[in-house]
């Protein structure tokens, strides 16, 4: 069964246009039969002006089949993940839409673990979603919906204990886009005595993501510079990803902070198997740099879910994408932006180096992402234009790497096109962004 509801991450859509009350109700519904337990749900949500909306309907569907709830108010996405496994709920919901813009949002699933849903869990709920529920429970017996915002101090207190640091030599610059670490980032970092400069930091609905946070990272930048600050990190709407800026403003992506991260727990023998995960988005420059340090790097499909099971036939602790999207398999289930900034820090930390100097010399291939908007994602198996990058692809063999794919949150087609030569590169995102434009 194909996907109509799901993507790459959760269910998401426009907030009462594709992602209605009706269907939020319905999958709230879904998710409590299949996760049904002695146990509540615990329900998190972002700052979006739509998310106590979807958060009361899921909640109301969840409540329908006879579940309690809970409540968890803003929260992190990774909160809602690691508070699941760890406090014994039966199952995590958040509503979210993570880095998409402000009129978005989602609803993305965990199991009683703090795992995301498999492929095949997330088709049984588009079923149950699909379809009557008869014979729904009626008096007491219908399911209470209670709220504990208690639960974002436990996730600060659990990180505080896990990793004890001393930051109180560090400026470090943090822009929470408005969105769902608002508090809990810049709490962890004030307990390890850190020097803090913050943007976006309150709950505005309105606000999240637009011109700041991991999307915009001229931000950060911006004020890491101005502050004079040792590192400047930047979270997305949901905090599942964080990017981060240099002393000297110089980006530095997952792929990176992978690689600084991966030498680091190489050299104290603790990287499993001598393996990280990266995606085919990862850069050609990146790899080689985690092959020249001994590492073996090795590549899933885009999105967490594929990255975690590559993770896991590997037997890898680190594993994430290019957009600051990292999972420590040791620290928690899903990505993780604060953790993955935690990490990074005790490197700082520990090494007394800059963060520019742990991440020079790795040489990035010229890489061009372009994405085109399209009513129909199915046009990339249209004939015509897989033979068109085919023949590119072989066209370029040996110069360039070429990866052409639907977006699994938004209405786009993401060109990615990376090689030697720049100008060679941007030749190849025009002829197929022209080639798929003519056959829309």
């Amino acid at each position: 069964m194909k996907r109509k509801i799901f993507g790459t991450d959760g269910a998401r859509g426009v907030a009462n246009k594709e992602l209605t009350v009706e269907l939020s109700v319905q999958i709230g519904r879904s998710i409590a039969t299949i996760f049904k337990g002695n146990a509540p749900i615990l329900v998190g949500e972002d700052s979006r002006i739509s998310s106590p909306m979807l958060r009361n309907a899921v909640s109301s569907g969840i409540a329908s089949v006879g579940m309690n709830v809970v409540n968890a108010g803003i929260i992190p996405t990774p909160a809602v993940s690691l508070l699941t496994f760890l406090k014994g709920f039966s199952a995590g919901v958040m509503i979210s839409a993570s880095h998409n813009p402000v009129e978005y949002n989602g609803i993305k699933p965990f199991d009683n673990f703090g795992f995301k849903l498999s492929d095949e869990r997330e088709i049984e709920v588009e079923k149950l979603a699909t379809s009557d529920f008869a014979n729904l429970p009626y008096g007491d017996s219908v399911g209470n919906i209670t709220f504990d915002e208690t639960l974002k101090d436990a996730y600060v207190e659990h990180l505080k204990k896990r990793f004890g640091l001393d930051l109180s030599n560090l400026k470090i610059a943090v822009d929470t886009a408005f969105g769902a670490t608002y508090y809990t980032t810049p709490a962890v970092l004030k307990s390890f005595n850190a020097k803090l400069f913050l943007f976006g930091n309150g709950p505005d609905g309105t606000r999240i993501n637009v011109n700041c946070g991991s999307t915009h990272i001229d931000t950060i930048r911006k004020l890491t510079l101005e502050s004079g600050a040792d590192v400047g990190l930047a979270h997305d709407g949901d905090g599942d990803r964080v990017l981060f800026v240099d002393e000297k403003g110089a980006l530095v992506d997952g792929d990176e902070t992978m690689l600084i991260i991966a030498r680091y727990l190489k050299e104290k023998g603790k990287l499993e198997n001598g393996v990280v995960v990266g995606t085919v988005m990862s850069n050609m420059g990146v790899e080689r740099a985690f092959a020249k340090s001994g590492i073996k790097f090795v590549r899933a499909p885009v999105g967490d879910r594929y990255v975690l099971r590559e993770m896991q036939k590997n037997g890898a602790v680190i594993g994430g994408e290019q957009s600051g999207h990292i999972i420590f398999l040791e620290e928690s289930r899903t990505g993780d932006g604060l953790i993955t900034a935690l990490m990074l820090l005790r490197v700082i930390e520990e090494t007394g180096l800059p963060l520019s100097k742990l991440h020079e010399g790795v040489i990035h291939y010229p890489q061009i992402l372009e994405n085109v908007p399209v009513k129909d994602k199915t046009i990339v198996n249209k004939e015509s234009v897989r033979e068109f990058i085919e023949k590119e692809q072989k066209k370029a063999s040996g110069r360039a790497r070429i990866l052409v794919r639907p977006s699994g949150t938004e209405p786009l087609i993401r060109i990615m096109v990376e090689g030697v030569d720049l100008e060679e590169v941007k030749q190849i995102v025009q002829r197929i962004k022209e080639k798929i434009e003519e056959e829309m």
